[in-house]
């Protein structure tokens, strides 16, 4: 779910691929010595003083023999004074004299030879000319990138595959919901083809300039989002020529070891979500393998003091940072807490468990946390581990942190009660400190900032009413409260978007006196194809089957259909309340991978991916549900 890519201030959504070998410095004419005869000289002179120490240090037995500090490399570590053999064979520390010495001539031997040897391979080096030199230097660097493929096509560990039920189907028996169910699929083949033709490999599309286009989040490189985002949809949909194109432009060429900078959140959710998926849809093998290749990637921004990510890390260097804006310099709540769901299924996908333990430490440090008022605060620094700035939202920073809570229990076949409480503390404190009704009657969520209550609500809270549904059942005897919580919250974003001249809904809204559920400032007029409001309808469909819903979300894609679409693709408005919007020029890879999927899956049948075996991640990546015995981590053989 999803800020403006300009903006990157949210958990849903913060708003040059090289694939050769790693670069290697050019040698210059005048070089006269390789690196690998320097190398060997430093090695030749360390060997001469490791030789040299045998002869002397202190001949006592009260002494370690190894006080250069390499007793650990040179010896297998055994107890002292044991007389016991290491797996190696060497007698170490035991109390026959004769035996020890004769180990510790065996060694001097070892170490003069080797030093012998070195010596003899340099004097050959000499002899050589600088072209043959420079002919065995290249094939070193060959066999490096060599073992370099070699490790990145390391095949993983086979995995039963959870039992996947509803991955196609859903036909409407209705001819008018047919209809429209086609409709959404033509706007997703017209988006598609028009990323096709004028923005293939780039991020996203200009679809007026009919460009390729990207922000921050993505880093300086071109990976294709739009490409990894929309496969899910565009498998479920049946578009699989389409499918097929993209995964062959994943196989042949994304490729994460690039010079760049991105977001950890967006990346995790955007990318690995959507590997994951095409790879539970259609069990093609490259999608699991850029998936764990990419998580590889992310694992250095963990490095820090608490444990808890920075915001972004350079996909080459591993060197992590947080963003300049974020409170003296906090992680954010909505993206380190929005990782959970696919770090399980890495660990379960791999036999690997870092990933479970990295997402389960965040969590278990956020328990041991004060919370002001049960809340919890959008800022969280990964140097002390103390909060930042007093604000506490559903909306932009906060919302999916929630969301992964419910679904982690969820995803877990409900066994996970851990997160299931966790949920529940959470929604009980935004409910008695954040949801309030206007004097008009509309329900809506604010925000706690310092200790007051500002009324106003996000876009990007307004998921908040599919979150409130879809955790009803289960929820601490208020199964009714929160679905119908869920429906007035649903009832309060469909009047954001009917208050509107073009029946689209604002960034965001306030309830300010005779001001409900519409935007004042100028900056928080636009739509830039956003799907939370959809993505709520569409949750509410499923669990009352109200037409309303379905009537909603057509109104919408009516709006979308007639303000949006231009001829390049769809693209953003500047100010809904305005008769002839501006265009902003963008079509995000989320309107792709989520607001055209959740249109479709609205008018579509509840057996195309039913909610007892899939969760949908925070961009719409349906993930299975994970039937275990426990929660550590996976059914896969090798990790049990």
């Amino acid at each position: 779910m999803t800020a403006p890519a300009l903006l990157p201030l949210s958990g849903r959504r913060i708003p040059p691929l090289n694939l050769g070998p790693p670069s290697f410095p050019h040698h210059r004419a005048t070089l006269r010595l390789s690196e690998k005869f320097i190398l060997l000289l430093i090695l030749s002179a360390f060997i001469t003083l490791c030789f040299g120490a045998f002869f002397f240090l202190p001949d006592s037995s009260k002494h370690k023999r190894f006080d250069l500090g390499l007793e650990d490399v040179l010896i297998p570590h055994v107890h002292a004074n044991k007389g016991a053999k290491d797996p190696g064979g060497f007698l170490i520390h035991g109390p026959d004299e004769p035996r020890h010495r004769e180990e510790e001539e065996r060694l001097r031997n070892k170490i003069r030879a080797d030093h012998e040897k070195a010596l003899e391979e340099a004097k050959e080096k000499l002899k050589k000319s600088r072209e043959e030199i420079r002919a065995e230097i290249q094939t070193e660097k060959n066999k490096v990138v060599q073992d370099i493929k070699m490790k990145e096509k390391k095949p993983l560990p086979p995995v039963p595959i959870p039992k996947l039920s509803g991955i196609n189907g859903g036909d409407p028996e209705d001819n008018d919901i047919r209809m429209k169910r086609e409709k959404i699929k033509e706007m997703m083949k017209h988006a598609w083809d028009n990323y096709r033709t004028y923005g293939w490999g780039h991020n996203e599309l200009r679809p007026i300039a009919k460009k390729g286009h990207s922000t921050n989040i993505f880093g300086s490189s071109q990976m294709g989002a739009t490409i990894v985002d929309a496969l899910d949809t565009l498998y479920i949909m049946g578009l699989h020529d389409e499918f097929r194109d993209g995964q062959k432009w994943i196989k042949e060429s994304l490729d994460f070891s690039v010079n760049s900078e991105v977001s950890v959140f967006e990346v995790n959710i955007r990318f690995i979500g959507g590997l994951l998926a095409a790879y539970y849809l259609s069990g093609e093998e490259i999608f699991k393998i850029k998936a764990v290749q990419l998580a590889e990637k992310l694992l250095p921004a963990f490095n820090t003091p608490t444990g808890i990510p920075w915001a972004m890390v350079n996909l080459k260097s591993g060197v992590g940072r947080n963003w300049g804006w974020a409170s003296a310099g906090s992680s954010i709540l909505a993206e380190f807490g929005t990782l959970h769901m696919e770090f399980v299924h890495l660990s379960y996908l791999t036999g690997d468990p870092v990933y479970y333990k990295k997402v389960m430490h965040i969590r278990k440090l956020l328990q041991k946390m004060d919370r002001p008022n049960g809340l919890y605060p959008n800022y969280l620094n990964p140097r002390t581990g103390r909060w930042g700035q007093y604000h506490t939202s559903v909306g932009g920073l906060g919302d999916s942190f929630y969301e992964y809570l419910l679904k982690a229990w969820l995803m877990s076949d409900k066994t996970d009660i851990e997160a299931r409480n966790m949920y529940d503390d959470a929604i009980e404190a935004i409910e008695k400190h954040l949801i309030k009704k206007s004097r008009g009657g509309l329900t809506f969520i604010g925000e706690w900032k310092n200790g007051h209550l500002e009324k106003k609500m996000g876009h990007l809270a307004c998921f908040a009413g599919g979150m409130f549904a879809l955790g009803a059942d289960g929820s601490r005897n208020k199964a009714g409260h929160y679905l119908e919580l869920g429906a007035e919250i649903a009832r309060t974003c469909h009047e954001s978007y009917d208050r509107t001249a073009l029946k689209l809904g604002p960034e965001s809204f306030k309830f300010d006196g005779a001001v409900e559920a519409v935007a004042v400032r100028q900056a928080e007029k636009y739509y830039i194809l956003r799907p939370e409001v959809i993505e709520t309808y569409w949750y509410l469909w499923r669990f009352t089957h109200d037409p309303r819903y379905r009537q909603w979300g057509w109104e919408a894609a009516l709006a979308i259909e007639k303000y949006c679409r231009v001829s390049g693709g769809f693209s953003g408005v500047k100010d809904v309340y305005s008769s002839t919007p501006a265009h902003d020029d963008v079509q995000q890879s989320f309107f792709l991978a989520e607001t055209l999927k959740y249109l479709y899956l609205l008018f579509s049948g509840d057996d195309l991916l039913p909610l007892d075996h899939w969760v949908f991640n925070t961009e719409a990546h349906p993930l299975p549900v994970l039937h275990l015995a426990n929660t550590t981590l996976s059914g896969n053989p090798a990790v049990r």
